[in-house]
């Protein structure tokens, strides 16, 4: 018991205070202000696991839902959801991410891979959608 008891003290003095939990975008350190576009933040951050062309991924455990024809992307407002608050093993990038970055994004993942919904999000919308975070979560 006194081992757990300094393992937990020991971290506590070795973890920095907000520090970002491990599912957690916000690992990295800052926003993202040199992704100017949703291309480039697209292939900077989500092609990792979308993939290139949009198709997601299968393997190790994992499932990596694809992007390209996908009927859930219809409604702006789910994307846009998904990458602030994160959604199964996908992080969540509300403290990464401008309010216009991710409207951009959405934009661009809406109107590639075979997907062609034109409407637009705007970053006031997204602004809203945006979950309230603590300093320290962010």
């Amino acid at each position: 018991m006194r081992r757990v008891l300094f393992f937990g003290v020991l971290m506590s003095v070795v973890v920095p205070a907000g520090f970002a939990r491990a599912d957690s975008a916000s690992a990295i350190s800052g926003k993202m202000a040199d992704l100017p576009s949703g291309e480039a933040i697209y292939r900077h951050i989500c092609q990792s696991c979308h993939m290139a062309d949009g198709q997601g991924a299968v393997g190790a455990g994992a499932q990596i839902p694809a992007l390209a024809h996908n009927p859930r992307l219809q409604v702006a407002s789910y994307p846009a959801t998904v990458i602030l608050n994160g959604y199964g093993a996908m992080p969540w990038f509300s403290g990464l991410l401008s309010d216009k970055q991710v409207a951009d994004v959405v934009d661009y993942i809406r109107t590639h891979f075979g997907n062609n919904y034109k409407d637009k999000i705007n970053p006031s919308e997204v602004a809203f959608m945006r979950p309230h975070l603590t300093a320290e979560e962010q």
